[in-house]
């Protein structure tokens, strides 16, 4: 906090008021009056998602400012879309109601811009009575960076502090909205979200603009702290900036009351995120000495609400429940898409409600005759928690808010493995809302494999993966024999979805370039959910008690090799370069000791001089070619165990690693090549100052020997 402005203001009031006497102080009205510096408290908010109809309300929160003096409210981002009360007048009446609960500033999430920059415009300057900043949202043309569509900061004076908010919001927009929405006609660009080190340079030009106005400097963010969105993270801003006294975010939904973060200076910045949906309420609080301190309010029990706002939250209300309220069915079990934790499952696995959902997409054009061979349904695009009971049309607006409109198209079996990929890209690391569920599919995600799926800088898909593919074993059910069939990469099916994600690019989805439509915007996502209900005996749905197994997720290529064992990430990445295998009914057998020909066998393939040492022969061919190398004599025991030792020097040997005169580390081995392959971090011992020389070679030992060897 910059006090010192303050402190000087005073010195000069001071010496201004000495200069003109004594008698100054008894004159009739005093030449200058300064107003003190106290205490500010700042309420903010932050994905709230349009969830009106809970607890804590827009109306109690206006109650919480209005009864605290010296108070801000301020906004962080993704308000006006979530549930039906937003998106059926596309968030006016929520922008209404932040109107009358007092809101001074927000800043725009991703998904502000959910009903289009037609949409975005209404929300910020139309309807808003409070201002909107961003500092990294800018106008383009020809993929030049033009002016700020928005100021990049507001400066307010509470009690005699000058509070400056600067907004930032995330890149991540582009996806997580829509592509197209930045776009003109003709597909140019023609607004832009820096990231990166850009933001950062934007933010920074913003703080230090703001610094010369205000004597606090807090971000106003939307990016979060999630690891999938780096370096575009809350905290990766914060380290690569400075001048921020406190930074309150959004968009990953993260609790976090209060933490201390070290900016680029090694100055503390106070980072603060209320969670979701009203669930807290923020609350911080500016001392007049410099202090910045934040708490998250979870119970608003014994707050009353304003009743002016409270007034617009049930009209609201009443009339969306009236048009929505119509009951259509019924479910005996819970449809959901969280943890325990809170975590949002739908992003990063199967869940009940993503296969009810694909289910929806097939048999709406099923129903209509049309050739459809599977669907698919993004992550992201359902938005519920738990649903159970009566099924109205405000139950189906509460899994799918956005209003988007089912599409079929005749794609490649090559563009759905790229979707499929892309999609699985955060699988077994994180949340992504690509993530996809299916109908007439199923497929596996090997989450070992690092994702090398291509992004353009503004995180859009623009092709296959580097390395190896993640998913694997698609199969495609046959609807004439009912048996699942390997997907034909040169084949064309016929793909229903939504129009985010196979027109608009919708989180990146950028592979279905060239699909053919074959019928588009038929219904609106969630009339597509009430006719499948309506399908069903009754309106009541059954069969969607468990996830139905479409989607599996392996962690390692063996049953016997997990994440958390030393040697896993060895042994993956052996199995991935076609070296190693495993024993032919899904196990590694990593404690199994290796014989001379196992080991050689290994080695050599390695090194690439043994291609096809197979079939019933396949030892005495392997010690053929490790004794033309010099390695062993000919006439070698291929059936004896090898010992470290051994396959230490025989590896030496092979790799041209020079003997090493440095001393042993080991008690019970001085061997030169176990010290020099020791020395190159290629081997290690078993403990303390013991090698075991003499002790059988292991397939998880030769595993990480043989990566090692590699790099």
């Amino acid at each position: 906090m910059r006090t010192f402005k303050k402190s000087l203001a005073l010195l000069l009031a001071l010496v201004m008021v000495l200069a003109l006497g004594v008698n100054a102080f008894a004159a009739d009205e005093m030449l200058i009056s300064l107003d003190p510096v106290g205490d500010v408290t700042v309420y903010y908010t932050n994905d709230v998602h349009t969830y009106i109809n809970k607890e804590n309300t827009y109306s109690k929160v206006a109650a919480l400012k209005d009864s605290t003096p010296n108070a801000l409210l301020v906004d962080a981002g993704d308000a006006i879309q979530g549930t039906a009360y937003g998106s059926m007048d596309k968030g006016e009446t929520i922008i209404k109601l932040m109107n009358a609960a007092g809101y001074d500033v927000a800043t725009l999430g991703n998904h502000e811009f959910d009903y289009g920059q037609d949409g975005r415009i209404n929300a910020t300057d139309v309807w808003a009575e409070f201002p909107y900043v961003s500092a990294n949202f800018y106008n383009e043309k020809d993929g030049v960076k033009g002016a700020p569509v928005l100021d990049a900061y507001k400066v307010f004076e509470v009690n005699g502090l000058k509070i400056a908010f600067v907004g930032i919001t995330t890149p991540e927009s582009f996806t997580k909205s829509t592509p197209a929405y930045f776009q003109d006609e003709a597909g140019n660009y023609i607004y832009g979200i820096s990231a990166g080190a850009d933001m950062y340079a934007d933010v920074q030009k913003a703080i230090d603009a703001a610094a010369k106005e205000a004597d606090v400097v807090i971000g106003l963010g939307h990016l979060g702290d999630d690891p999938t969105s780096t370096p575009n993270t809350s905290e990766e801003l914060i380290a690569n900036i400075c001048g921020l006294d406190a930074f309150i975010d959004g968009h990953s939904h993260s609790t976090v009351p209060m933490k201390e973060v070290a900016d680029k200076d090694g100055h503390t910045v106070i980072l603060t995120q209320t969670g979701e949906y009203l669930d807290a309420v923020g609350k911080m609080t500016i001392t007049a000495d410099g202090a910045v301190t934040t708490e998250l309010l979870t119970d608003l029990s014994n707050v009353t609400p304003d009743a002016e706002v409270k007034a617009i939250e049930d009209a609201w209300i009443a009339e969306l429940d009236t048009k929505l309220g119509e009951v259509i069915g019924s479910v005996d079990f819970t449809f959901d898409n969280y943890d325990a934790d809170g975590n949002r499952l739908v992003r990063k696995q199967e869940t009940n409600t993503g296969d009810f959902c694909a289910d929806a997409l097939y048999y709406l054009f099923d129903n209509m005759d049309m050739d459809v061979d599977f669907a698919i349904m993004n992550g992201g695009g359902i938005r519920n928690k738990a649903l159970t009971g009566e099924i109205s049309y405000k139950f189906c607006k509460t899994i799918h808010t956005f209003g988007n409109v089912a599409c079929l198209q005749t794609i490649t079996g090559q563009q759905l493995l790229d979707a499929l990929e892309w999609g699985a890209k955060a699988a077994g690391t994180g949340e992504n809302g690509g993530f996809l569920h299916v109908s007439g599919l199923k497929y596996n995600i090997n989450t070992y494999i690092p994702s090398t799926v291509q992004a353009d800088e503004k995180g859009v898909w623009c092709g296959a993966p580097t390395g190896e593919y993640r998913v694997s074993d698609v199969q495609v059910l046959n609807n004439e024999t009912g048996v699942y069939e390997p997907l034909k990469l040169d084949g064309k099916y016929n793909l229903a979805g939504y129009n985010y994600t196979l027109r608009d690019l919708g989180d990146g989805f950028a592979m279905f370039d060239g699909a053919v439509n074959v019928l588009d915007y038929v219904m609106e996502d969630y009339m597509v959910l009430a006719n499948y209900v309506q399908s069903f005996e009754g309106g009541k749905v059954t069969g969607y008690a468990e996830p139905q197994g479409r989607i599996t997720q392996k962690a390692s290529p063996f049953t016997d090799v997990a994440p958390s064992d030393w040697f896993f990430s060895y042994v993956v990445a052996m199995a991935s370069d076609g070296v190693i295998d495993g024993m032919g009914d899904g196990t590694y057998a990593p404690a199994t000791e290796l014989t001379w020909a196992q080991a050689l066998k290994l080695l050599l393939t390695a090194h690439g001089d043994l291609k096809d040492a197979t079939g019933a022969n396949w030892s005495k061919a392997t010690i053929a070619k490790a004794a033309s190398l010099g390695l062993v004599s000919v006439d070698l025991d291929g059936t004896q165990p090898i010992s470290r030792l051994d396959f230490c020097k025989v590896a030496a040997n092979l790799y041209d690693v020079e003997p090493s005169v440095k001393e042993s580390a080991f008690t019970d081995c001085d061997n030169a090549y176990v010290t020099a392959l020791v020395k190159a971090g290629v081997i290690n011992g078993m403990g303390g100052t013991i090698f075991a020389p003499d002790a059988t070679l292991t397939r998880a030992q030769i595993a990480k020997i043989l990566y090692c060897l590699d790099k």
